[in-house]
């Protein structure tokens, strides 16, 4: 949406290597301003997110996200070495590749690679699309955020979530202002 965002917990200060996710958000144009304990993300209206090719091996589960914010991005986001994904609480790379098309995306699937295409002028995705968690938490919270660009879905099994963050779909309807349910 453009945020601005601001995240507690990790800043330039963190050792938890998922707030690398940031530096990456940077590369595709992203403003990130880093406190010790704190990352705040934004962009400039006007302003659009540009695709990547990134080694994500050192975050595979943050990586996720990627996959849809690409969709929002101008060109090709790549999202490398990310074999693990298969051999997760569920085969993530399966289930990434299923709902991304789901919602219209076009999508390269390799042994450890995924590439998403981001949308191009004029192109819109698929609405109100049911995406199926695999009983897998993250799966469930990186497709939530789908609906921060404006495209309605549903999360099925949004409970799945309770694993690592029970009331996640609370603090994204704060977020995005709405008192709306997955």
């Amino acid at each position: 949406t453009g945020g601005p965002v601001t995240v507690f917990g990790c800043g330039s200060e963190s050792v938890q290597g998922d707030a690398r996710f940031a530096k990456v958000l940077e590369k595709m144009g992203a403003d990130v301003q880093y406190g010790p304990n704190s990352i705040t993300v934004s962009r400039k209206q006007g302003v659009s997110l540009v695709g990547v090719d990134e080694d994500c091996g050192d975050i595979p589960d943050v990586a996720m996200t990627l996959a849809v914010v690409g969709l929002f991005a101008k060109g090709r986001t790549a999202i490398r070495n990310v074999y693990n994904w298969r051999v997760k609480e569920t085969e993530r790379m399966v289930a990434m590749v299923t709902e991304l098309r789901k919602l219209g995306a076009t999508v390269e699937e390799g042994r450890d690679y995924l590439i998403v295409e981001g949308l191009t002028e004029g192109q819109r995705l698929n609405s109100h699309v049911e995406i199926e968690t695999y009983d897998d938490h993250r799966v469930a919270m990186c497709f939530a955020l789908a609906a921060c660009g404006g495209v309605p879905v549903t999360i099925l099994d949004p409970e799945c979530t309770s694993k690592t963050f029970p009331d996640y779909f609370d603090r994204l309807s704060e977020l995005a202002g709405s008192s709306s349910s997955p």
